[in-house]
Protein backbone atom coordinates (compact mmCIF):
# COMPACT_ATOMS: atom_id res chain seq x y z
CA UNK A 1 0.00 0.00 0.00
CA UNK A 2 1.34 3.62 -0.74
CA UNK A 3 0.12 6.71 1.22
CA UNK A 4 -0.40 9.58 0.17
CA UNK A 5 2.77 11.79 -0.01
CA UNK A 6 0.84 15.27 0.74
CA UNK A 7 -0.30 13.59 3.65
CA UNK A 8 1.41 13.57 7.17
CA UNK A 9 2.27 10.56 8.73
CA UNK A 10 2.90 9.44 12.24
CA UNK A 11 6.13 7.69 12.43
CA UNK A 12 7.78 6.52 15.31
CA UNK A 13 10.58 3.04 16.00
CA UNK A 14 10.70 1.93 19.61
CA UNK A 15 12.96 -0.86 20.93
CA UNK A 16 11.11 -2.46 24.09
CA UNK A 17 12.89 -1.91 26.99
CA UNK A 18 13.55 -3.73 29.72
CA UNK A 19 10.71 -2.30 32.13
CA UNK A 20 8.44 -3.39 29.17
CA UNK A 21 9.22 -6.93 29.04
CA UNK A 22 5.72 -8.90 28.97
CA UNK A 23 4.12 -6.11 28.73
CA UNK A 24 1.40 -6.65 26.29
CA UNK A 25 1.44 -4.08 22.91
CA UNK A 26 -1.37 -2.24 23.01
CA UNK A 27 -0.53 -0.76 26.47
CA UNK A 28 3.53 -0.64 25.90
CA UNK A 29 2.58 1.49 22.93
CA UNK A 30 0.17 3.66 24.70
CA UNK A 31 3.19 4.08 27.09
CA UNK A 32 5.03 5.43 25.16
CA UNK A 33 2.43 7.60 22.76
CA UNK A 34 0.81 8.90 26.15
CA UNK A 35 -1.07 11.75 23.80
CA UNK A 36 -2.66 9.20 21.53
CA UNK A 37 -5.71 6.97 23.28
CA UNK A 38 -5.37 3.12 23.88
CA UNK A 39 -8.30 2.38 21.42
CA UNK A 40 -6.55 4.31 18.53
CA UNK A 41 -3.01 2.59 18.96
CA UNK A 42 -5.16 -0.70 19.04
CA UNK A 43 -7.28 0.58 15.82
CA UNK A 44 -3.63 1.06 14.46
CA UNK A 45 -2.29 -2.24 15.38
CA UNK A 46 -5.38 -4.49 13.80
CA UNK A 47 -5.13 -2.58 10.70
CA UNK A 48 -1.65 -3.30 10.11
CA UNK A 49 0.09 0.24 10.85
CA UNK A 50 2.11 -1.17 13.34
CA UNK A 51 4.87 -3.96 13.13
CA UNK A 52 7.19 -5.91 15.42
CA UNK A 53 10.69 -6.84 14.32
CA UNK A 54 9.00 -6.08 10.76
CA UNK A 55 6.03 -8.70 11.12
CA UNK A 56 2.08 -8.49 11.31
CA UNK A 57 1.18 -8.50 15.17
CA UNK A 58 -1.90 -8.27 17.47
CA UNK A 59 -2.70 -5.71 20.15
CA UNK A 60 -2.77 -8.37 23.00
CA UNK A 61 0.62 -9.76 21.60
CA UNK A 62 3.07 -9.28 24.58
CA UNK A 63 6.64 -7.49 23.57
CA UNK A 64 10.16 -8.44 24.74
CA UNK A 65 13.45 -6.83 25.17
CA UNK A 66 14.84 -5.30 22.28
CA UNK A 67 11.82 -5.69 20.15
CA UNK A 68 11.67 -3.27 17.31
CA UNK A 69 8.23 -1.93 16.89
CA UNK A 70 7.74 0.12 13.84
CA UNK A 71 4.77 2.48 13.27
CA UNK A 72 3.56 4.18 10.49
CA UNK A 73 0.01 5.93 10.73
CA UNK A 74 -1.39 8.42 8.13
CA UNK A 75 -3.19 11.21 10.88
CA UNK A 76 -5.95 11.13 8.87
CA UNK A 77 -7.83 8.17 6.83
CA UNK A 78 -5.39 7.18 4.86
CA UNK A 79 -4.62 4.82 2.55
CA UNK A 80 -4.30 4.91 -1.20
CA UNK A 81 -3.02 1.60 -2.84
CA UNK A 82 -1.20 1.53 -5.73
CA UNK A 83 -1.45 -1.90 -7.41
CA UNK A 84 1.48 -2.54 -9.51
CA UNK A 85 2.42 -5.17 -12.02
CA UNK A 86 5.04 -7.22 -10.14
CA UNK A 87 6.58 -10.41 -11.32
CA UNK A 88 5.69 -13.34 -9.20
CA UNK A 89 4.68 -16.53 -9.41
CA UNK A 90 1.30 -18.20 -7.46
CA UNK A 91 1.68 -21.61 -6.91
CA UNK A 92 -1.87 -22.20 -5.03
CA UNK A 93 -4.54 -19.70 -4.84
CA UNK A 94 -8.44 -20.28 -3.91
CA UNK A 95 -10.73 -17.42 -2.34
CA UNK A 96 -9.00 -17.79 0.83
CA UNK A 97 -4.85 -17.59 0.59
CA UNK A 98 -2.51 -17.06 -1.82
CA UNK A 99 0.55 -19.46 -1.83
CA UNK A 100 3.60 -17.23 -3.48
CA UNK A 101 7.06 -18.19 -4.88
CA UNK A 102 8.74 -14.93 -4.13
CA UNK A 103 11.83 -14.17 -6.29
CA UNK A 104 15.09 -12.51 -5.40
CA UNK A 105 15.60 -8.80 -5.19
CA UNK A 106 11.62 -8.10 -4.05
CA UNK A 107 10.80 -6.10 -0.89
CA UNK A 108 7.94 -7.68 0.44
CA UNK A 109 6.26 -4.49 1.61
CA UNK A 110 6.41 -0.68 1.55
CA UNK A 111 8.85 0.64 3.49
CA UNK A 112 11.49 3.21 3.94
CA UNK A 113 13.73 3.35 0.74
CA UNK A 114 10.85 1.04 -0.80
CA UNK A 115 8.10 3.30 -0.99
CA UNK A 116 6.34 0.97 -4.24
CA UNK A 117 7.55 -2.00 -6.35
CA UNK A 118 6.79 -4.42 -3.59
CA UNK A 119 4.84 -7.71 -3.29
CA UNK A 120 2.37 -6.12 -1.67
CA UNK A 121 2.16 -3.77 -4.61
CA UNK A 122 1.89 -7.09 -6.94
CA UNK A 123 -1.32 -8.62 -4.44
CA UNK A 124 -3.08 -5.86 -4.66
CA UNK A 125 -3.02 -5.95 -8.82
CA UNK A 126 -3.83 -9.61 -8.41
CA UNK A 127 -6.60 -9.22 -6.32
CA UNK A 128 -7.54 -5.22 -5.19
CA UNK A 129 -9.74 -6.69 -2.36
CA UNK A 130 -6.45 -7.01 -0.27
CA UNK A 131 -6.77 -3.44 0.20
CA UNK A 132 -9.40 -4.57 2.70
CA UNK A 133 -6.74 -6.19 4.63
CA UNK A 134 -3.73 -5.47 7.12
CA UNK A 135 -0.92 -5.00 5.34
CA UNK A 136 -2.85 -6.65 2.21
CA UNK A 137 -2.93 -10.02 3.66
CA UNK A 138 0.64 -10.45 4.40
CA UNK A 139 1.61 -12.11 7.17
CA UNK A 140 5.20 -13.07 6.82
CA UNK A 141 7.90 -12.49 5.46
CA UNK A 142 11.05 -12.98 3.78
CA UNK A 143 14.19 -10.82 3.13
CA UNK A 144 14.32 -9.02 0.12
CA UNK A 145 16.84 -11.17 -1.36
CA UNK A 146 15.52 -14.73 0.05
CA UNK A 147 13.67 -16.47 -1.83
CA UNK A 148 10.68 -19.06 -1.59
CA UNK A 149 7.28 -20.09 -0.81
CA UNK A 150 5.03 -17.50 1.48
CA UNK A 151 1.33 -17.59 2.38
CA UNK A 152 -1.05 -14.69 1.82
CA UNK A 153 -4.52 -14.39 3.32
CA UNK A 154 -7.36 -12.87 1.05
CA UNK A 155 -10.09 -12.33 3.87
CA UNK A 156 -10.02 -11.16 7.49
CA UNK A 157 -11.14 -14.71 8.71
CA UNK A 158 -8.12 -16.42 7.01
CA UNK A 159 -5.79 -13.26 8.24
CA UNK A 160 -6.80 -13.79 11.69
CA UNK A 161 -5.74 -17.80 11.65
CA UNK A 162 -2.58 -18.20 9.78
CA UNK A 163 -1.42 -15.21 12.56
CA UNK A 164 -2.49 -17.24 15.23
CA UNK A 165 -0.51 -20.55 13.97
CA UNK A 166 2.35 -18.11 13.03
CA UNK A 167 2.40 -16.82 16.81
CA UNK A 168 1.49 -20.34 18.25
CA UNK A 169 4.49 -21.63 16.05
CA UNK A 170 2.51 -24.12 14.05
CA UNK A 171 3.38 -23.44 10.66
CA UNK A 172 6.13 -25.09 9.25
CA UNK A 173 9.02 -23.72 7.38
CA UNK A 174 11.88 -24.98 5.41
CA UNK A 175 14.94 -23.61 3.75
CA UNK A 176 17.59 -24.41 2.28
CA UNK A 177 20.87 -22.99 2.26
CA UNK A 178 24.70 -22.90 1.13
CA UNK A 179 27.29 -22.28 3.87
CA UNK A 180 31.04 -21.21 3.91
CA UNK A 181 33.04 -24.53 5.65
CA UNK A 182 32.25 -27.97 6.00
CA UNK A 183 29.53 -28.54 8.95
CA UNK A 184 30.27 -31.99 10.29
CA UNK A 185 26.54 -32.59 11.61
CA UNK A 186 23.31 -31.18 12.26
CA UNK A 187 21.76 -29.75 15.67
CA UNK A 188 19.66 -27.20 17.40
CA UNK A 189 20.38 -23.25 17.93
CA UNK A 190 19.29 -21.96 20.71
CA UNK A 191 20.15 -18.41 21.32
CA UNK A 192 18.63 -14.81 22.02
CA UNK A 193 18.53 -12.32 18.88
CA UNK A 194 18.37 -9.04 19.18
CA UNK A 195 19.02 -5.66 17.36
CA UNK A 196 22.76 -5.21 17.14
CA UNK A 197 23.97 -2.60 19.70
CA UNK A 198 26.12 -0.91 16.93
CA UNK A 199 24.57 -1.55 13.76
CA UNK A 200 20.67 -0.92 13.63
CA UNK A 201 20.41 -2.90 10.16
CA UNK A 202 21.88 -5.94 11.56
CA UNK A 203 20.33 -8.46 14.19
CA UNK A 204 23.08 -10.71 16.68
CA UNK A 205 22.80 -13.05 19.07
CA UNK A 206 22.42 -11.47 22.67
CA UNK A 207 21.39 -13.11 25.96
CA UNK A 208 18.85 -10.67 26.41
CA UNK A 209 17.22 -11.14 23.39
CA UNK A 210 14.07 -12.59 22.03
CA UNK A 211 14.08 -16.39 22.17
CA UNK A 212 15.20 -18.13 18.54
CA UNK A 213 15.47 -22.00 17.78
CA UNK A 214 16.82 -22.78 14.43
CA UNK A 215 17.09 -26.43 13.59
CA UNK A 216 19.43 -27.46 10.30
CA UNK A 217 20.83 -31.05 9.09
CA UNK A 218 24.01 -32.00 6.99
CA UNK A 219 22.21 -32.58 3.02
CA UNK A 220 25.89 -32.29 1.27
CA UNK A 221 29.33 -31.79 2.24
CA UNK A 222 31.71 -29.77 -0.55
CA UNK A 223 35.18 -29.51 -0.44
CA UNK A 224 34.65 -25.88 1.35
CA UNK A 225 31.03 -25.45 1.43
CA UNK A 226 28.07 -26.88 3.00
CA UNK A 227 24.84 -27.65 1.47
CA UNK A 228 21.71 -27.48 5.13
CA UNK A 229 18.26 -27.89 5.64
CA UNK A 230 16.93 -25.68 7.94
CA UNK A 231 13.80 -25.84 9.83
CA UNK A 232 12.63 -22.44 11.65
CA UNK A 233 10.95 -23.06 15.63
CA UNK A 234 11.23 -19.07 15.90
CA UNK A 235 11.03 -16.47 13.49
CA UNK A 236 12.93 -13.97 14.20
CA UNK A 237 14.46 -11.33 11.28
CA UNK A 238 17.74 -12.40 9.47
CA UNK A 239 17.03 -15.76 12.30
CA UNK A 240 19.44 -18.70 9.96
CA UNK A 241 21.63 -15.55 8.85
CA UNK A 242 22.20 -14.70 12.33
CA UNK A 243 22.66 -18.41 13.60
CA UNK A 244 24.53 -19.49 11.25
CA UNK A 245 26.98 -16.81 11.00
CA UNK A 246 27.19 -16.77 14.78
CA UNK A 247 28.32 -20.60 14.72
CA UNK A 248 31.15 -19.66 11.78
CA UNK A 249 29.08 -21.40 8.81
CA UNK A 250 28.13 -17.43 7.68
CA UNK A 251 25.97 -18.22 4.17
CA UNK A 252 27.34 -17.66 1.08
CA UNK A 253 26.88 -14.45 -0.32
CA UNK A 254 25.40 -12.84 2.98
CA UNK A 255 27.19 -9.55 2.35
CA UNK A 256 25.58 -8.29 6.02
CA UNK A 257 26.67 -10.94 7.68
CA UNK A 258 29.81 -13.15 5.95
CA UNK A 259 30.99 -9.69 4.36
CA UNK A 260 33.07 -10.03 0.93
CA UNK A 261 33.12 -13.11 -0.81
CA UNK A 262 35.94 -15.43 1.42
CA UNK A 263 37.30 -17.84 -1.15
CA UNK A 264 39.03 -21.27 0.15
CA UNK A 265 42.60 -21.06 -0.99
CA UNK A 266 43.20 -23.65 -4.19
CA UNK A 267 39.50 -24.13 -5.03
CA UNK A 268 38.55 -23.74 -9.39
CA UNK A 269 38.66 -20.45 -10.77
CA UNK A 270 35.32 -21.58 -11.96
CA UNK A 271 34.32 -22.48 -8.74
CA UNK A 272 35.48 -18.96 -7.58
CA UNK A 273 34.24 -16.67 -9.90
CA UNK A 274 30.50 -18.18 -9.50
CA UNK A 275 31.06 -17.99 -5.47
CA UNK A 276 32.29 -14.45 -6.15
CA UNK A 277 29.32 -13.49 -8.31
CA UNK A 278 26.43 -14.59 -6.27
CA UNK A 279 25.20 -11.89 -4.85
CA UNK A 280 22.70 -12.30 -2.46
CA UNK A 281 22.41 -14.55 0.74
CA UNK A 282 22.29 -18.27 -0.73
CA UNK A 283 19.22 -19.08 1.31
CA UNK A 284 15.68 -20.27 -0.34
CA UNK A 285 12.48 -21.10 1.62
CA UNK A 286 11.68 -24.71 -0.19
CA UNK A 287 8.84 -25.64 2.19
CA UNK A 288 5.93 -24.07 3.74
CA UNK A 289 3.22 -26.29 5.80
CA UNK A 290 0.21 -24.97 7.56
CA UNK A 291 -3.54 -25.79 8.41
CA UNK A 292 -5.81 -24.60 5.62
CA UNK A 293 -7.84 -21.72 7.48
CA UNK A 294 -11.05 -22.74 5.94
CA UNK A 295 -10.85 -26.20 5.40
CA UNK A 296 -8.96 -26.82 8.51
CA UNK A 297 -6.64 -29.61 6.56
CA UNK A 298 -2.85 -29.96 6.94
CA UNK A 299 -1.34 -28.56 3.72
CA UNK A 300 2.36 -27.86 2.16
CA UNK A 301 3.97 -26.03 -0.71
CA UNK A 302 7.13 -26.09 -2.22
CA UNK A 303 8.80 -23.49 -4.72
CA UNK A 304 11.42 -25.06 -6.79
CA UNK A 305 15.02 -24.54 -6.35
CA UNK A 306 15.89 -21.20 -7.78
CA UNK A 307 18.05 -21.23 -10.99
CA UNK A 308 20.92 -18.85 -9.47
CA UNK A 309 21.09 -21.41 -6.29
CA UNK A 310 20.78 -24.55 -8.63
CA UNK A 311 23.51 -22.98 -10.74
CA UNK A 312 25.68 -22.62 -7.59
CA UNK A 313 24.73 -26.05 -6.31
CA UNK A 314 25.80 -27.72 -10.09
CA UNK A 315 28.92 -26.13 -9.88
CA UNK A 316 29.73 -26.75 -6.17
CA UNK A 317 29.18 -30.83 -7.18
CA UNK A 318 31.04 -30.61 -10.53
CA UNK A 319 34.22 -28.85 -8.75
CA UNK A 320 34.13 -30.22 -5.64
Amino acid sequence: MQYNHRMKLIQQRFEIAKHQAGDRLDLALHQLLPDYSRSRIQQWIQQGFVLINQNSCKPRQKVYVGDLVELEVPEQISITDRPQSIEFEILFQDEHIFVVNKPANLVVHPAAGHRDGTLMNGLLARDPRLEQLPRAGIVHRLDKDTTGVMVVARNLTAHNKLVEQLQARDVKREYIAIAYGVVTAGRSIKSGIGRHPQNRKKMSVQNNGKPATTHFQVACKYAHFSQLNLQLETGRTHQIRVHMAHIKYPLVGDAIYSGRPRLPAGIKPELAATISEFKRQALHARRLSFEHPASLESVSFEAPIPDDMRHLIETLEQYD
